[in-house]
């Protein structure tokens, strides 16, 4: 008796060639998509991040110099009064700067930046597969 739903061998290598064509046509689908929505929210975003980091920056000078300016007021030593303002601000700023971006840095490496969603499905895909290989033997 033959089967009807019985292939031959060359018949089940081109079945199984088309099946991983569309398996990986799909996951880089996926991952395009995860990237590509990613992408939008980062050039959306990115206009308004220049302006505000140029609006900062320059609120930033004008504080320093009044932070300098009241220093120098508190600090009258004569000739170095200035100097030492500068070295005061400076000495504070390199302090808060190297703590924001130490938190900035741990944050980035908590979520990171890789497609969660894509390299869940890849890893259920390659457990299923691992599964599949070993019921067939």
């Amino acid at each position: 008796m033959i089967n009807a739903h019985s292939k031959t061998v060359p018949e089940a290598i081109t079945a199984l060639k088309e099946e991983l064509k569309e398996f990986l046509s799909t996951r880089v689908a996926m991952l395009r998509s995860e990237l590509g929505e990613k992408m939008q929210i980062i050039k959306r975003a990115a206009p308004m991040l220049i302006l505000g980091l140029v609006l900062l920056a320059t609120a930033w000078l004008a504080f320093t110099g009044f932070l300098v300016c009241i220093l120098a007021q508190a600090f009258d030593i004569g000739a170095w009064t200035y100097v030492v303002s500068f070295a005061i601000v400076t000495v504070v700023y390199a302090m808060a700067g190297g703590g924001a971006a130490l938190f900035a840095w741990k944050q980035i490496k908590r979520v990171g930046m890789k497609p969660k969603r894509t390299m869940h499905v890849l890893e259920q895909d390659r457990i299923w597969l691992q599964t599949e290989a070993r019921t067939q033997l």
